[in-house]
């Protein structure tokens, strides 16, 4: 189910994580694809894409900004509230998401390309992976960086934990670990060394 014989790593985490500060290192320091999912959810629903339409129709005018664009803040928060809702939206965005992604996968030229996903695994798109690479932090350290980062209230944060996947279930599906509850150099440090073993498996090599 991948989008060519290319090596795709998925890489996930739950929210305040350092997904987003492990892939720039994958990118910026080796030079590796990256294909960011939020980024492309965000593609999915730009103004005149059907998809907002169909948001709009269902959630009406006050999910959307001035400008016409999504106000992903307050349908955040109509979704994180109804389970129903939240499923509801999940149907609509995930087949749309994937698609813009096997495009972006195909177009990687590095040894190996980096997918990168919040619902990795609750959305299947691990199948489009052939490893999956955890970024894993206890959770009172994704609260207290996610408070300080987003300035949000500790319980939207909670909310968006409980719709994520249980810490035990994506480290179930990983099949690398990168523990990021020490400094940045400690997380380039473990990037590096994973880089290297990806290369080796991207050549059929046994590292």
């Amino acid at each position: 189910m991948t989008p060519s014989n290319k090596l795709i790593i998925g890489l996930t985490g739950g929210i305040g994580s350092g997904k987003s500060a492990a892939a720039a290192r994958f990118a910026e320091a080796h030079g590796i694809h990256v294909v960011d999912a939020d980024i492309k959810s965000r593609v999915v629903v730009e103004p005149g894409r059907p998809a907002l339409h169909r948001i709009v129709d269902r959630f009406g005018d006050l999910v959307l900004q001035d400008d016409g664009t999504l106000n992903r803040a307050v349908l955040r928060e109509r979704v994180f509230q109804d389970p129903e809702q939240r499923r509801w939206l999940e149907q609509l965005l995930h087949p749309l998401i994937r698609d813009e992604i096997i495009t972006d996968l195909a177009a990687a030229e590095s040894p190996y390309a980096l997918l990168v996903s919040p619902l990795l695994v609750e959305s299947g798109q691990y199948q489009m992976t052939q490893r999956v690479l955890v970024v894993d932090v206890p959770e009172a350290l994704q609260i207290a960086r996610t408070t300080a980062r987003d300035n949000v209230p500790e319980q939207q944060v909670r909310a968006i934990l409980q719709a994520q996947a249980q810490r035990e279930d994506r480290l179930r599906h990983a099949h690398d670990v990168i523990t990021n509850d020490k400094d940045l150099a400690a997380l380039h440090q473990q990037v590096d060394q994973l880089h290297q073993y990806y290369l080796a498996l991207s050549t059929g090599a046994k590292p």
